[in-house]
Formats: structure tokens, C-alpha cells, sequence
């Protein structure tokens, strides 16, 4: 019997795994085995403590396509939302399911789910990691670019959890990210160390650099990538992490900084005139939207190759 893969973090693939998963979503986004359904006959869970619009759609349609069926748990409608144990939920649902998705506040409960499961688990989003978002972002880069190693990307605005999937799909793949934010809203310090010792036992593993000037990061960039000041679940901080962020918009100014094919990338959903403007978010430069579509195309890869 075969192993059971997760899919927690980046950190769960090697780099010939990622080249493979892209290359394989970009034959389903041109309509290779279209008629292909590896998932006939298997039942898959998503487990969504927040709100989502592509992580959901993205899943639930491209689970779909691959022939499955996909099952909606929410957790206020299941034990676990009224005091059942995560083990205990994940042991039973592992008896029904083919693989779950799950979409939680802490990183923690979905490694204590994936550690009792016996099926694949696959990280929707989490506090510190959105894994699923890197690959999508990785395959619209390779879509526009036509590489991945030595693509300067700028990232530009809090070192959340878009921030640290970024860093370890950098490392693995030759990106060199460069990523400017406010003193103390750096990314996660663990996944900086790893991603750095990485790349120094790597042959053609990317920089990653942190400043504070949104400018020098943009410097000479072919991507240019943000996301929301504030997250779900920070609501409280909204004013305070508004004003430490005013100077990290992405502007037609900050955009002159780059080259002058640069594309820019936001995994969505934006508060526009925050932390994006229209101008650029709708301009010539935006890969937003076709970003947002490779969501379906990379999960179903990566569907085909967790779930058997």
C-alpha cells in the first residue's frame, strides 16, 4: 500500500515534484485529458473555517472535473464545532473520505489533523501558510515568463502567510524574492531560516531578501506581487496596520521602478485603493485574474497526484 502524501506546506515537495505539478497543470489548462477522471468513485472533504471564494470554487470544481465528489464541511454544522477531538474527527472522516481540504486560523490544527489521518491532507490556508496559492503563483509566472529561475519578484506589504509560501517556492524553484515591509511585520522567522539554509546547500536556489523600501525592492523586477493589509482574523489591528502600510501600494509610480514588462499578482481578494490601485490592478501589467483561474489548474495536478 502506498504512502499517503500531505500537502501542508511547500516543504512537502521536492523541486522536481513542483516542475512536474506545473507542467502537468498547464496540459489540463490547455485541455489535455479533458475527458480524464482519476478521481471517479472518490469522496473528498473540505473542512472551511473561514470564508473563501477561489479557494473553495477552485476545489470543489476541480474535483468535479477529475470525475469526484466533493462534500462541504462546515464546522459549525459538524462535531468537531461543538467539542469533538481533531483526532478523532480526522480518524473518522479517513474512513469515509478519499483526502480532505482544510482551510483553518491555525497552522497547528491542520498538522494535528494530517498526523491522525489516514488519507491526504491538503492545506486550503492557514495562519502561517497558504502552499496551494504558491503553486498557482508559480505556474502564472511560468505562463508569462517562461521560467522560473532567476525571476526577480518583488513582494511588497506583510509578511503573512502568501509571504511565506512564497519564500519556500522561491527557494525551490531560483526565484530571488525580495520582500519589502514595515518594521515588525517581517515573515515568518521559520520559514526564512529554512528557506535560507536551503539555499545555501543548493545549487541555483533563489535569494531571499527583506528590506523596508517598497521602491528598491520593485527595482528591476519582472513580478511585482501584494496582498491585503489585513487578514481575516486581524480586524482588530485594521487602523494600526493601515497606517504602518500607507507607503506599500502598488502604484503606477512604484510600477515605473520595475521593468517595463513586469507583471503584477495579487492572490485576491483586493481592497482596491489600499494596498492596489485600479489603475494597475485592471492595467496591462495585471495577471490577477489569469492568477486566480490557475488556482483550478494547479489543485486539480495536485488532486491527481495526492489522491489515489
Amino acid at each position: 500500500m502506498t504512502e499517503k502524501r500531505d500537502f501542508l506546506t511547500i516543504w512537502d515537495l521536492t523541486k522536481d515534484e513542483i516542475e512536474g505539478l506545473l507542467k502537468r497543470a498547464i496540459e489540463l489548462k490547455s485541455g489535455a485529458d479533458k475527458n480524464k477522471c482519476p478521481l471517479i468513485g472518490k469522496s473528498i472533504g473540505l473542512f472551511f473555517e473561514k470564508p473563501s471564494t477561489r479557494t473553495r470554487v477552485s476545489f470543489e470544481v476541480g474535483i468535479y472535473q477529475l470525475g469526484g465528489q466533493s462534500i462541504y464541511l462546515n464546522p459549525k454544522e459538524i462535531q468537531l464545532g461543538r467539542g469533538e477531538s481533531i483526532s478523532d474527527t480526522a480518524r473518522v472522516l479517513s474512513r469515509y473520505l478519499n483526502g480532505i481540504i482544510l482551510r483553518t486560523y491555525s497552522h497547528s490544527s491542520v498538522e494535528e489533523f494530517a498526523s491522525h489521518a489516514t488519507v491526504p491532507v491538503i492545506n486550503g490556508l492557514s495562519d502561517l501558510h497558504h502552499p496551494c496559492q504558491a503553486l498557482a503563483d508559480l505556474m502564472t509566472i511560468m505562463e508569462k515568463k517562461g521560467r522560473l529561475k532567476g525571476i526577480r519578484l518583488a513582494y511588497i506589504g506583510d509578511g503573512n502567510n502568501v509571504a511565506n509560501s512564497l519564500i519556500e517556492a522561491a527557494a525551490k524553484t531560483g526565484i530571488d524574492l525580495t520582500i519589502a515591509c514595515p518594521e515588525g511585520y517581517e515573515p515568518d522567522s521559520d520559514a526564512l531560516d529554512r528557506s535560507r539554509t536551503f539555499a545555501k546547500g543548493s545549487a541555483g536556489a533563489g535569494d531571499i531578501i527583506i528590506l523596508r523600501n517598497p521602491k528598491e525592492a520593485a527595482g528591476r523586477a519582472d513580478v511585482i506581487y501584494t496582498d491585503v493589509w489585513v487578514s481575516m482574523g486581524q480586524e482588530a489591528e485594521a487602523e494600526k496596520k493601515k497606517s504602518k502600510f500607507k507607503n506599500y501600494q502598488i502604484n503606477s509610480q512604484l510600477l515605473q521602478c520595475a521593468k517595463k514588462d513586469v507583471i503584477v499578482l495579487h492572490c485576491l481578494p483586493a481592497h482596491r485603493g489600499e494596498e492596489i490601485t485600479d489603475e494597475v490592478m485592471d492595467g496591462p501589467n495585471s495577471a490577477v485574474f489569469d492568477q486566480a483561474e490557475n488556482r483550478l489548474h494547479t489543485e486539480k495536478a495536485l488532486l491527481e497526484f495526492l489522491i489515489r
